[in-house]
């Protein structure tokens, strides 16, 4: 989980941008210094939410990458069943290991995991604008509320609702 400190570079796969588009809360992402985002990321976010890349305001550089040839990322690729821009933020994470990768595919946090990395999804970015200030309690609760019918991001329902009891019993 990304803490208090803001990260200066976080690499983006498409989930995170076409679900926080989804839901209204790119602006979340405004406190990167850098929010890398590979080609192959751009083309999926361009099929799927296209006006997720075009939010002003957002930190945004499209990445050119080749995804990496190193038979052992290529066994991990196979394992995991990781689609090209998820590959491909994995590839740019290998060059840039101490960036943020943002995905909301459970499989490619695990492979980040598994290479060392730090990962983090739409909700963890939610929960980070709460702590940061960024969304009071009350706006994060119902941002949550509204996933279900407002995205198309797949979450357990009891995942999610353990999420808000979470919330609800914190402080502040």
């Amino acid at each position: 989980m990304a803490g208090t400190e803001p990260w200066p570079v976080a690499i983006c796969d498409a989930g995170p941008l076409i679900h926080l588009a989804e839901i209204g809360c790119l602006d979340l992402l405004q406190d990167f210094q850098a929010l890398l985002i590979p080609e192959q990321v751009r083309e999926e976010v361009a099929r799927h939410r296209p006006d997720a890349l075009v939010a002003s305001g957002l930190p945004v550089r499209f990445v050119p990458i080749e995804v990496s040839r190193d038979p052992n990322f290529k066994a991990l690729v196979k394992a995991f069943s990781l689609d090209a821009g998820e590959q491909a933020a994995l590839s740019l994470m290998d060059q840039m290991p101490n960036a943020l990768l943002l995905t909301d595919d459970a499989a490619a946090r695990l492979a980040a995991k598994a290479l060392g990395f730090r990962s983090q999804g739409s909700l963890g970015v939610l929960l980070r604008a709460m702590r940061l200030g960024r969304r009071t309690k009350t706006a994060v609760l119902a941002t949550l509320r509204e996933i279900p019918s407002r995205s198309t991001l797949h979450i357990r329902a009891s995942l999610l609702n353990d999420v808000i009891e979470e919330i609800e019993r914190s402080e502040g």
